[in-house]
């Protein structure tokens, strides 16, 4: 079984802001899959379903960005799930608007998100699908950047890459991490 969290903010303040591109790719990830996200569990929306011949959660943490792990240990707990079956997908403001990069593990890389879920799992040994939402202007503060929405020229290009993201973990769960790695990066 896999655990695929995409981390965001909850409540329509925060929808389609950049900070929320990993629960856009994992909505592209349950269109694609014909999952529910309604199930509110593990304090996340959440639905089961499959992905080629593996149990998938797709989840949706609901306690905030910087407290996304609480939900993803639950969850984990609850289905005896290893942090290597475990896949996030999040924001990355050092790639460009729309690029992806899947990785087997790695550090936080400075996102609060990723620091609360390696912190909750105990581990960096979690795959990881990063979306690209391009870097803040030099004047502007992180927080208002990442909170921010798209240009609607960029929101096209996001539109797309979540559904890029979705078949990264496809390709995850079904041919393998290295697989993922030469056809995404």
């Amino acid at each position: 079984m896999y655990i695929i969290a995409g981390l965001g903010n909850p409540t329509k303040d925060y929808e389609k802001t950049r900070h929320n591109v990993g629960f856009m790719a994992v909505d592209a990830l349950a269109d694609k899959l014909g999952i529910s996200l309604t199930e509110r569990k593990y304090r996340a929306f959440c639905g089961r379903g499959m992905l080629g011949t593996e149990k998938v959660l797709l989840l949706k943490p609901q306690t905030y960005m910087n407290n996304s792990g609480e939900s993803i240990r639950e969850a984990a707990d609850f289905f005896k799930v290893d942090p290597a079956h475990v896949i996030v997908l999040y924001d990355d403001i050092s790639l460009d608007v729309g690029k992806i990069r899947v990785r087997a593990k790695g550090s936080a890389g400075g996102h609060n998100g990723m620091k609360s879920i390696i912190q909750h799992l105990g581990s960096q040994e979690f795959k990881r699908v990063r979306v690209g939402i391009g870097d803040k202007p030099p004047q502007m503060d992180l927080a208002d950047y990442v909170l921010g929405r798209f240009s609607k020229a960029d929101a096209a290009v996001i539109e797309e890459a979540a559904k890029t993201a979705a078949d990264a973990v496809t390709a995850i769960v079904t041919k393998g991490i290295d697989a993922a790695m030469n056809a995404f990066n």
